[in-house]
């Protein structure tokens, strides 16, 4: 199991076996470099034993309160503050953390687990409980199979959340039985008695307590005073630390904090293009670099990269088909040539309405009374004059998706904006074995239950709160943390400190989205750091352009899955078959879809691979 994930800890490896409770660690040093911070770690007093993923950002001044308790350290980790932690308040030592984190901590005495994940789910925890009243657990689902115990059956619900959104939901693991600890959550597991799942946190709160801010200005200032608190605690480290900068607001202002926190010609950056020019943003990149003084380093990424789409499938654990994973790995590869930790600029978008989703929201508020026949009379129009083009996140995809969904209620069409297969295409994709198992699992059931969290609160407010426990949860992060670790880099999210969660939450709907004006006070708060073009750029998104590549690369890269294997035993192959032939004819843009059966097919290929494919520089 823990050679599974050695690229995830390469600088050391540590087991503890005793009884029935093993626990298995691999470490990537980041404070305290000292073979004495290696893992399982166990308390002075020999009770009380871990193994931790992540970092605690405040661990410093916890330390200073339990020693002036009268806690005593032996290392200088932030691992040992939660041991001691727990040794004070129990489990719940959780609500003083800020940081991310997966762990798991067992008690020799009390014969009970501890498993515990970070409120945003940041860092991943796979479990799986076993017939005998028992669990194994695991970082990676890669690991966790290596229990002969855990299933390898495909779970239909999974594959439905899969065929929907390119990627899974928390509520379900792509292998049948196998669990997800969800964020913002813990769980104790005892011999006798049973599993205990709790939640921690509960942002849905926050979301219906609004701030009142005496002007615009005072909250400007707020968020700026916790934003910068928040980079500063981001920027503890013992070994080398730079950032990711796209070139859009969000990582631009976190460069701007952190260049403001040190000297800017030390602080290094890291960014990725492509030769496609709709889709590369190296240019602006590059520019906030020089205005900030800080370094530049950038690469490009081109359509061969689609030969390592094995062993990216591999390393992500679950199918996932997000297309930014292609330059999210190359980049996170990049970077760790020089650095062993990078800042990022992730969760601005669900903060702040960043999305273009929220402007689609907001249309559909004022046009959803419109008669039926109407809005079917413009989707023929548009598919009949509006050309399929190739182009990130383009016109013709953007009208098309949203006259798609506009006959929805607006929950149900926030979620079609994402939707990669509708329900009748799927019904159409999946054979005849699985197809009644994946219908009855419509993934809108997950969004719905979040969407009632928070019924009371604006409809702009209901799809960010949404977001943030869908989107971000299961994709984003989910990305951020496989592509990273694949090459043993640290990311880290200043925008995601949970402060600033709730700060965000807090705010009045007309500070985050004004008009149609998206992220307005955050970029009312870089005025004055960062260039006028970079604040008033449209939001870009950090896309590969998947629908180029397979175009040009499918009779040499993908021959093999279009048809038998691709479809296998899930797929109808004629169904296969007409996405490809509609993609590579321009009558509609199959990207999405085609990579989405791609990286699944690749998915299944490595799940039994005795050795893990080598992961793409």
């Amino acid at each position: 199991m823990t050679r599974r994930m050695r690229h995830r800890g390469p600088d050391a490896e540590g087991l503890f076996l005793e009884g029935d409770i093993g626990l298995g660690h691999r470490r990537l040093a980041i404070i305290d470099l000292r073979e004495a911070g290696n893992q399982p770690m166990v308390d002075h007093s020999g009770r009380y034993w871990i193994v931790f993923n992540g970092e605690i950002y405040n661990f410093a001044p916890i330390r200073r309160t339990l020693e002036d308790l009268g806690h005593r350290f032996l290392t200088r980790t932030d691992t040992e503050v939660i041991l001691e932690s727990y040794k004070r308040w129990g489990t719940a030592c959780l609500e003083r953390f800020n940081g991310m984190f997966a762990f798991a901590l067992w008690d020799r005495e009390a014969r009970s687990l501890f498993l515990a994940r970070d409120r945003l789910g940041k860092k991943p925890l796979f479990y799986y409980p076993l017939p005998d009243g028992g669990v194994v657990f695991a970082s990676e689902l890669k690991a966790l199979i290596e229990d002969p115990e855990v299933p390898r059956q495909v779970d239909p619900v999974a594959l439905s959340h899969y065929l929907s959104l390119n990627y899974t939901l928390t509520g379900a693991a792509i292998l049948a039985g196998v669990k997800k600890l969800p964020p913002a959550h813990c769980l104790v597991w005892r011999r006798e008695g049973g599993p205990v799942l709790d939640r921690y946190w509960d942002l849905a709160e926050h979301f219906r307590r609004k701030n009142r801010f005496a002007s615009e200005r005072e909250a400007v200032e707020a968020f700026n005073a916790l934003l910068e608190d928040s980079v500063r605690l981001r920027l503890v480290s013992d070994v080398p630390l730079g950032g990711f900068l796209s070139g859009g607001i969000d990582s631009s202002t976190i460069i701007a904090a952190m260049s403001r926190l040190g000297k800017p010609s030390e602080v290094r950056t890291f960014s990725i293009g492509f030769p496609e020019r709709t889709y590369c943003e190296l240019h602006e990149a590059q520019s906030v670099a020089a205005h900030l003084g800080v370094t530049f380093n950038s690469r490009l990424i081109d359509a061969e990269f689609a030969v390592n789409l094995p062993a990216l499938a591999y390393q992500m654990d679950e199918p996932f088909a997000d297309t930014s994973i292609f330059p999210m790995v190359r980049l996170s590869a990049f970077a760790r040539e020089q650095v062993t930790v990078a800042l990022s600029g992730d969760g601005a978008d669900e903060l702040f309405a960043g999305y273009t989703t929220y402007t689609a929201d907001w249309i559909h508020q004022r046009t959803r009374r419109l008669p039926g026949w109407l809005i079917g009379l413009l989707e023929r129009a548009v598919n009949r004059l509006v050309p399929v083009t190739y182009d990130k996140i383009g016109f013709d995809y953007k009208i098309r998706q949203f006259l798609a969904g506009h006959r929805h209620s607006p929950q149900r069409a926030h979620y079609s904006w994402r939707c990669i297969f509708s329900e009748p295409e799927k019904q159409a994709l999946v054979r005849p074995p699985w197809r009644e198992a994946v219908a009855a699992a419509d993934p809108f059931i997950h969004f719905e239950r979040h969407f009632r969290e928070v019924a009371d609160c604006h409809y702009l407010d209901q799809a960010m709160y949404v977001d943030i426990k869908t989107w971000l949860a299961d994709d984003i992060l989910v990305k951020v943390d496989r592509t990273t670790m694949a090459h043993s880099l640290e990311a880290r999210a200043p925008f995601l400190d949970y402060r600033l969660v709730e700060f965000a939450a807090a705010l009045p709907v007309a500070l985050k989205m004004k008009g149609l004006k998206r992220k307005y006070l955050l970029k009312a708060s870089q005025k004055g750091c960062l260039p006028e073009r970079i604040l008033n750029r449209p939001k870009e998104g950090f896309n590969a352009p998947i629908a180029h590549w397979l175009a040009e690369t499918r009779d040499r890269l993908f021959a093999d899955p279009t048809r038998a294997a691709l479809a296998g035993e899930f797929f109808v192959p004629e169904e296969v078959d007409r996405l490809w032939r509609e993609h590579l004819a321009m009558e509609r843009d199959n990207g999405l879809r085609l990579l989405g059966l791609v990286m699944f097919h690749m998915w299944q290929a490595g799940l039994g691979a005795a050795e893990p494919p080598v992961v793409p520089h």
